[in-house]
């Protein structure tokens, strides 16, 4: 409608079109925007009296006479009115024919004046036509159409992404947490939500379950200890008295009743030493009973390692001899000494000697104990290492615990002794092996005095 505003005016004003369109300035017309690719003026005749194309506007021949180009020599599409008017049945000039609506890229406006019929045609740019401008719509419908649903995909993963995380999280928590590891802690990510109250009370049930499991070692090693120490009170009460009796009657009998015989004499001399031994035997087991379960007394001086595990390997010299035992001791770099009582470390490395020396089952081996201080100085190491048959995966958790052995004679003492002697002195033990290749006992005992002393 603009283009045939433009065409109206240019017949009622005399100026050319292209003149009209600069004076207007109307954006519309401009030829960048491609809307309108051209308007046209026709008289009845087919001559083009006016156009916004330079090359179809009436030009002057030499003889003053005035040269137009025919409508029917250019290139028009099929028009379509651009009004609906009364039936016209004047014939339209050649070269402007009718086209179906879907077609039509060009509309035309017939004007009548005083010097006859004048036709205003309006040829839309190809942007323009019918079809054109339907199929664009439908691209840029389907175009939205797929933008939300790309957006609203992607905010929706955002938000299932955003919620189903920390479930995840919680539910290898869970996991972890059953399987006994309470030191698991979900991530929180600094959320502020319900998500982020649920993981952070999540967090803090696993450290309060990890502070009951805790709790409830300690109350069950206290339970062992109250059980142990009564067990223990008992034996040294019921045991001790007859076994002092029955040591001094044996003494007595050596004394008093030996016989005359030389061979009867070696005999009797024989097994009376073999039920003194045993008696000494059953002696030592109610010491290790008392010595677990009596609270430590400890008198903490500096101590000199080296020697303690010169004295604590020498009472096996002769047993490792007989066993084909190679044993040493090695120190390694400046040991400076350690504030502990002497007598504990001893009984724990004498311990660890005897499980060494049975670990090789009077096969022959090694057995070495090396002596080292640590970086930082501030503690010192033990290694006790046997190449003996080592001890199985699933028993190694398990080898500290009080009346545990893997030895049909043993009373699983021993190595709980040597763990509570090394924690009264604020050390730590730990244990490396390797079935078939042999055990390693590692020890470390800090350089100053123990806390609780």
């Amino acid at each position: 409608m603009a283009g045939v505003t433009l065409g109206v005016n240019s017949i009622s004003s005399g100026l050319y079109l292209d003149q009209m369109r600069d004076q207007a300035k109307q954006p519309l017309l401009g030829e960048q925007t491609g809307r309108i690719e051209n308007v046209l003026i026709v008289d009845e005749q087919g001559n083009i009296k006016d156009s916004l194309a330079r090359n179809q506007i009436p030009q002057e021949n030499p003889d003053k006479s005035i040269r137009y180009v025919k409508v029917k020599d250019i290139s028009l599409p099929p028009l379509k009115s651009a009004v609906e008017l009364p039936t016209d049945n004047a014939p339209l000039p050649e070269g402007m024919t009718i086209g179906r609506q879907s077609t039509a890229g060009a509309f035309y406006f017939p004007v009548e004046t005083t010097n006859g019929r004048r036709y205003v045609i309006v040829v839309l740019g190809s942007a323009n036509s019918l079809m054109t401008i339907l199929k664009l719509q439908a691209w840029q419908s389907f175009l939205y159409t797929l933008v939300v649903l790309l957006v609203t995909t992607c905010l929706t993963g955002l938000v299932v992404w955003r919620f189903t995380r920390p479930i995840k999280f919680l539910s290898v928590g869970a996991r972890r947490i059953a399987g006994g590891d309470f030191s698991f802690q979900v991530p929180t990510s600094g959320r502020q939500d319900e998500m982020g109250e649920l993981t952070q009370l999540f967090n803090e049930m696993t450290i309060k379950l990890g502070r009951t499991r805790e709790l409830e070692a300690q109350l069950y090693n206290a339970e062992k200890a109250v059980v142990v120490s009564r067990l223990a009170s008992a034996i040294a009460h019921e045991i001790r008295n007859p076994l002092n009796y029955i040591n001094l009657t044996l003494d007595h009998l050596r004394a008093t009743f030996a016989p005359g015989d030389p061979e009867k004499l070696e005999k009797f001399n024989s097994l009376t030493q073999q039920l003194k031994v045993e008696v000494a035997r059953i002696n030592s087991r109610i010491t290790e009973f008392l010595n677990y379960s009596r609270p430590a007394k400890l008198n903490p001086q500096p101590v000199d390692l080296s020697a303690v595990a010169t004295d604590a390997m020498r009472l096996f010299e002769a047993q490792a001899k007989e066993s084909n035992v190679d044993t040493h001791i090695e120190t390694h770099g400046d040991l400076p000494p350690v504030l502990a009582d002497a007598e504990s470390l001893r009984s724990a490395l004498t311990n660890l000697i005897i499980n060494g020396l049975q670990a090789m089952d009077g096969n022959g081996g090694k057995l070495s104990v090396v002596l080292s201080p640590e970086v930082d100085g501030h503690r010192v190491r033990i290694d006790v290492t046997d190449s003996g048959r080592g001890i199985a995966p699933e028993d190694i958790a398990k080898v500290f615990e009080p009346y545990y052995s893997t030895k049909e004679t043993g009373t699983g003492l021993g190595l709980a002794i040597v763990r509570k002697a090394i924690d009264d002195h604020d050390g730590t033990i730990s244990i490396k092996s390797k079935v078939g290749e042999g055990t390693t006992f590692t020890i470390t005992l800090p350089t100053e005095p123990p806390s609780h002393v």
